[in-house]
């Protein structure tokens, strides 16, 4: 597999620095990408340097990951507008610990590999970097004429020229990710850094320091920032980031996005996010488009990056949970979703608190779901949906008005759910 050829008709390749072909065809090399942890879980806007890293492992070359421990106490003002908030060493290792355990599902961390993924944090070496250290020894190879030349700093002094500027910390930044390049380059044979294209600037700044410090050469690769067809913001929603970690964006929700994008953007995702092969891509766009109304190329890039980020058993239960709310589905598949599920399947819908000793000693139907709640504003509207069949109680026709709503109902041993028609739903929980 050529890298570089493979990174091109994914549509995953921006900026090449010259030569780097002739390096990556003639030995394993190393190559990182850096992520700042300025927050305890990746989202996935935070994909695409991965899957870099994942192509460039199955090319037989070798990952590392850069976690900023240092420069995530800085701030990149690449692409930014406002300076970063910055954070202490404890909320950084944190972040830090928490990221890890998502990237090892990237990345092959097997010793027996000769190209085993790793992944370091930079403030290890430049906790001890004294002040006078960095400018004597770095600093100086740099002049400001250059580092003031780069787009991300011209673009953030543009955005600032108001008089709020742009303070010496954040001006610094590449410095400090020139720094870890040349640290790379010198202690771990790194000789490429990846990342988005807003991050060339950077990048070379770390090339240029390790041409000027050792005379040897480096090189650069990024790919495009990715965008949604419709120009909006790739990754975010109402409710903000699509994030990796199963706490902050469920599985569902997660696997609902994929679900939910456009067939262009779904065709371009589809090659960027996944390792399927060109031809077994292009048999799944040839189906899509011949029955677009299956959104057989939405399903699959949902089935294939939720078992990636997730698992197969979180696939097989946000598979269910959809079924749930859209398709046929039984009282079976409700006792079978966790929790979380539920409640995420279920967002947004009226729910109503009763006290589960009510329960327990067994409801009537009538009191429950007219005096208890206000699902229905009176006895002969709830009395005439009953006996059309228009009421479900999870998911099962209710025909019986003198059958007690006892534990047996409960979903999770606290929810019920009620449904008016098809598409009115209602949730009892039970409290206490």
């Amino acid at each position: 597999m050529n890298f570089l050829k493979e990174l091109e008709w994914r549509g995953m390749l921006h900026d090449i620095m010259p030569d780097t072909d002739t390096l990556l065809d003639k030995e394993m090399v190393t190559a990182y990408v850096g992520i700042d942890p300025t927050a305890d879980s990746l989202h996935i806007g935070h994909l695409v340097s991965l899957m870099m890293l994942k192509h460039l492992q199955l090319a037989g070359h070798k990952p590392i990951v850069v976690l900023g421990g240092a420069t995530g106490m800085v701030g990149d003002p690449s692409g930014k507008s406002k300076e970063r908030n910055l954070l202490d060493e404890k909320t950084l290792r944190h972040n830090e610990n928490n990221i890890k355990t998502q990237i090892d599902k990237f990345l092959d961390f097997s010793n027996n590999k000769k190209n085993k993924a790793e992944v370091f944090n930079n403030y290890d070496w430049t906790k001890n970097l004294t002040f006078l250290e960095f400018v004597r020894d770095i600093g100086k190879h740099l002049t400001v004429n250059y580092m003031m030349a780069k787009d991300s700093v011209k673009k953030r002094l543009r955005q600032n020229s108001s008089g709020e500027g742009m303070s010496f910390t954040e001006f610094s930044y590449q410095l400090l990710q020139g720094y870890d390049f040349l640290y790379l380059y010198k202690n771990h044979n790194c000789k490429l850094q990846m990342g988005g294209s807003d991050q060339w600037g950077n990048i070379t700044t770390g090339t240029e320091l390790i041409r000027r410090k050792t005379g040897g050469e480096a090189f650069a690769v990024t790919c495009p920032l990715i965008t949604k067809a419709d120009g909006g913001k790739f990754g975010k929603t109402e409710q903000g980031n699509i994030w990796l970690d199963p706490t902050k964006t469920s599985p569902y929700k997660f696997y609902q996005f994929w679900l939910n994008t456009s067939d262009e953007d779904a065709k371009k995702y589809i090659k960027i996010f996944t390792v399927l092969s060109i031809n077994e891509i292009n048999d799944i766009i040839k189906q899509h488009d011949r029955e677009p109304h299956r959104r057989i190329l939405q399903q699959k890039l949902a089935e294939e990056i939720t078992i990636l980020v997730h698992s197969k058993e979180s696939l097989e239960k946000s598979i269910q949970a959809s079924s749930i709310l859209f398709g046929k589905s039984t009282s079976d598949a409700l006792e079978k979703i966790d929790e979380e599920t539920f409640l995420s399947v279920f967002e947004g819908v009226p729910m109503y608190d009763i006290d589960a000793e009510i329960i327990k000693q067994g409801a009537d139907i009538f009191e429950l779901l007219c005096n208890k709640t206000n699902i229905f504003s009176s006895k002969g509207e709830l009395r005439r949906l009953i006996k059309g069949n228009g009421l479900s109680i999870n998911k099962e026709k209710f025909q019986y008005p003198k059958t007690k709503i006892s534990n047996t109902f409960l979903i999770n041993g606290k929810y019920i759910l009620i449904q008016k028609g098809k598409k009115q739903n209602y949730i009892i929980r039970t409290t206490g």
